[in-house]
């Protein structure tokens, strides 16, 4: 999960340990090693998972969602111990909780719902039941964004990208960063 760590490291952060110049190079192509490795390398959903993180990092939360991110894995769950590691994990002043929804379970309880493609099936009965609440809908399935999906993830060309729904985002009462939406594929307005 260090991919935001990485994205967001700084090198002149970093200073050069006085006398110990190999030390120095070693840091250096560790970090470049590090951040030049491609999509293709890491297995496809635990670059998900790091994405999934950012994504609930670059939205603004209303105050009435509490001081827990429940994130609800919705269908079969295609990240296994991947998404594990977000357990836990601060954003904000909120931490979040990773949750498994069988597909026909109830969502009552979460903040950022993770449609797994294995139950898109289900989509226009799982927007139905968090409309008007503040409720990120993300999903990994062609075309889900215009059906209503706040984020969609895709891969092209062996690498993740995706696609954001405003409107989708804004019927939560969320607002997704600016910062984040530059990075889209395409940004429903």
């Amino acid at each position: 999960m260090g991919q935001r760590l990485l994205a967001g490291m700084h090198l002149e952060a970093v200073s050069a340990p006085r006398g110990r110049p190999l030390a120095w190079v070693a840091l250096l192509a560790l970090l470049w090693c590090a951040a030049s490795a491609r999509a293709q390398e890491f297995p496809e959903y635990r670059i998900k998972a790091a994405f999934l993180f950012n994504f609930m990092a670059y939205t603004e939360w209303p105050a009435e969602v509490g001081s827990t991110l429940n994130l609800c894995v919705y269908g079969a769950d295609p990240f296994g111990h991947d998404i594990d590691e977000l357990q836990g994990k601060a954003v904000g002043s909120r931490a979040v909780a990773v949750q498994r929804r069988a597909e026909g379970e109830s969502t009552d309880t979460c903040q950022i719902v993770f449609i797994s493609s294995a139950a898109i099936d289900s989509l226009p009965r799982v927007l139905a039941s968090v409309r008007d609440r503040a409720v990120l809908t993300v999903a990994d399935s062609a075309g889900a964004a215009r059906r209503g999906v706040a984020i969609n993830m895709t891969v092209q060309q062996g690498r993740v990208s995706f696609e954001a729904n405003l409107p989708a985002a804004r019927s939560g009462r969320l607002q997704l960063s600016s910062k984040l939406l530059r990075l889209a594929t395409e940004v429903i307005q």
